[in-house]
């Protein structure tokens, strides 16, 4: 499993409230929610991180 990183996220209430709802409708955490939107648009711009490359910490 990839390492990771906790870091602060400032977010506007109401877009937070919208994301929380979406990940209970998806039975999802509001972390993993936000991981899998971020992983969705990084595949969608066919930036997403490859398996293989290391993680430059």
């Amino acid at each position: 499993m990839a390492k990771k990183k906790a870091f602060a996220l400032r977010i506007n209430e109401d877009m937070f409230k919208a994301i929380e709802k979406w990940a209970s409708d998806e039975f999802r955490s509001t972390n993993g929610q936000i991981e899998w939107m971020l992983m969705t648009s990084l595949k969608d711009a066919k930036r997403d991180p490859k398996k293989h490359e290391k993680d430059d910490d």
